[in-house]
């Protein structure tokens, strides 16, 4: 089983999320995608960001390392990383057609509205509070019911 390592970006502009509508569930999603052999992760996020909505993303800064297991029946049957930044400023025009879904401008303040995985709700709680790296590991079916979770902030008190 290899471990697989995806890097997204939560786009902040005006009160405002870019999410991705993923047409398999009708689940939003942060745009991202697989890093590629070689690249570093702000390297990774800045492309893929670029080939999911055409917009160029500015100083994207870390703000959540995370560790992904879907078990089926109790065994794992995959694992990943995902590197999640964010990012206050881009320029470009957003794309009008994404092969990965629609894209949306969300408020933020309308977020838990919107169907999605339950730990991409817990990573838009934590970037609406806080600055900090948060840590966290998930654990969901194959079906993405969410198993279990752990998050910790950065920071010395945790250690």
């Amino acid at each position: 089983m290899n471990m697989q390592r995806v890097t997204n970006c939560i786009l902040i502009d005006n009160d405002h999320i870019l999410l991705l509508k993923k047409p398999s569930r009708g689940w939003y999603a942060i745009p991202g995608g697989k890093m590629e052999r070689g690249e570093t992760i702000k390297e990774s996020v800045i492309r893929e960001y670029r080939e999911e909505t055409a917009l160029h993303i500015e100083s994207p800064q870390l703000i959540g390392v995370f560790t992904f297991n879907i078990f089926k029946e109790e065994q794992p049957v995959q694992e990943w990383m995902m590197f999640t930044f964010v990012s206050y400023h881009y320029h470009g025009l957003l794309t009008d057609f994404c092969e990965e879904g629609e894209l949306e401008w969300v408020r933020i303040d309308d977020i838990e509205k919107y169907p999605m995985a339950a730990g991409d709700q817990k990573i838009f709680e934590h970037v609406r509070s806080s600055q900090s790296i948060l840590y966290g590991a998930f654990s969901y079916t194959t079906d993405y019911e969410l198993l279990d979770y752990r998050l910790n902030p950065g920071g010395l008190e945790e250690e």
